[in-house]
């Protein structure tokens, strides 16, 4: 079922966290955070919303770095109803794509709740002081990849929080599957 975060909380502070990287090393928000800012991004291994944009996805953490801005991605789904979603997917996903950010597993959903994380993806754009600045779209893509040419919304919106240290009052939420929480 397609789900939409809510809209931006300009200044909200992230939780910090502890997560389990898919080659094994325990990372923080601190330490994938860039010295402009960072990209949270709530995704998952089966989520069509996701695999539809994924290499836009690697692409834009790639982009993103040469502004100063670090990624992360985030796997909170309940890998026991969803076992695509389980770690050894989540590494071999990693591996075969060759994400160039650390790909983090949320076992007991605690990072997901403490941030209110709504769907995959879900985007959480931080400035260098960890505050929200962006929750909204990578591109106008819905389940389908759109057309090459499509604005890249996160992309231009965290150019703009590496500049100014404050993201675009417009936003446009994003869409993908709900967080598939445990019972």
């Amino acid at each position: 079922m397609a789900a939409t975060p809510p809209v931006c909380d300009f200044g909200w502070k992230a939780p910090a966290f502890r997560l389990r990287a898919t080659d094994g090393r325990e990372v923080s928000l601190s330490e994938v955070m860039g010295p402009r800012g960072v990209v949270v991004a709530f995704i998952c291994n089966h989520c069509p919303y996701v695999l539809a944009v994924l290499d836009r996805i690697i692409r834009d953490a790639r982009d993103l770095a040469e502004h100063g801005i670090g990624f992360a991605a985030i796997c909170s789904n309940d890998a026991a109803r969803y076992p695509a979603d389980g770690f050894a997917g989540m590494v071999e996903m990693a591996e075969t794509r060759g994400f160039p950010f650390p790909y983090l597993h949320d076992a007991d959903q605690s990072v997901a709740r403490a941030w209110g994380a709504a769907c995959t993806p879900d985007f959480f754009g931080l400035n260098a002081d960890g505050a929200l600045q962006y929750r909204g779209r990578l591109d106008a893509s819905r389940g389908q990849p759109g057309p090459a040419d499509l604005r890249r919304d996160l992309y231009e919106a965290m150019v703009q929080v590496a500049e100014t240290g404050r993201g675009p009052a417009e936003q446009v939420p994003s869409m993908g599957c709900s967080i598939k929480w445990a019972a």
